[in-house]
């Protein structure tokens, strides 16, 4: 039996995709949501954290600034990430210009190395939170698994690596902060500010010990 010409009309408007306004209202909401994704879909949260946990942990106050803190993180996510993006580029990107691909065949190219990331870092006990309160069965493989029930668990599994990252770096710090404030109470020196003592030693520390690159390495490693 024959499509009616309505019916024509909807199958040729769904190939030829979205129209310009629509494309252009598409795109804005994107842009618009970029801040959240970046923030919830990649290596940005726990970058951010360890860095700042460092900071609390040596103590400097505002040095560095907030602004080279989350400088260093962007650009470490971009790093990262690039892996993914180049996938989305080469899978999703490319043939949609080449209009082998609609743009909702173009997103779900997108969406597969980009959740395949978040379950990488993602605990199957997170997972399974969002699963059990959603009243669902938990999934045999990984494409199974909606963006909807990714995105929060891998967001709560960041948080948990980072927390547990942060803990790892204030540790020295803190044995540092201890030492200095039973040796001034030792000596009767209850009137000096601990900090003006174990400052200089945890920088000194830090340098010799290179941290900032084993920060980095760590942070890095984390994600392979």
């Amino acid at each position: 039996m024959g499509a009616t010409p309505g019916t024509q009309d909807l199958v040729e408007l769904a190939n030829k995709g979205l129209t310009g306004p629509l494309k252009v209202l598409a795109l804005l909401t994107i842009l618009s949501l970029l801040p959240a994704i970046v923030l919830s879909m990649t290596s940005f949260t726990r970058s951010i954290i360890v860095l700042s946990f460092v900071r609390t942990g040596i103590g400097s106050q505002q040095t560095p600034p907030t602004q080279v803190i989350v400088g260093i993180a962007l650009f470490l996510t971009m790093f990262t990430m690039a892996p993914v993006t180049e996938r989305i580029v080469e899978d999703a990107y490319k043939p949609y210009s080449a209009g082998k691909l609609t743009e909702t065949e173009a997103i779900d190219k997108a969406v597969t190395p980009i959740r395949a990331f978040m379950l990488r870092q993602t605990r199957e006990a997170d997972l399974a939170l969002f699963y059990n309160a959603a009243r669902m069965d938990f999934p045999k493989t990984e494409t199974e698994v909606p963006m909807r029930i990714a995105i929060p668990a891998f967001v709560i599994s960041e948080l948990t690596t980072s927390f547990q990252m942060g803990v790892l770096v204030l540790l020295p710090f803190l044995l540092v902060d201890i030492a200095v404030a039973s040796t001034l109470m030792s000596m009767g020196m209850m009137m000096v500010p601990p900090t003006s003592i174990s400052l200089p030693l945890k920088l000194l520390l830090f340098v010799v010990v290179d941290g900032w690159h084993l920060l980095t390495e760590s942070l890095l490693r984390s994600f392979a």
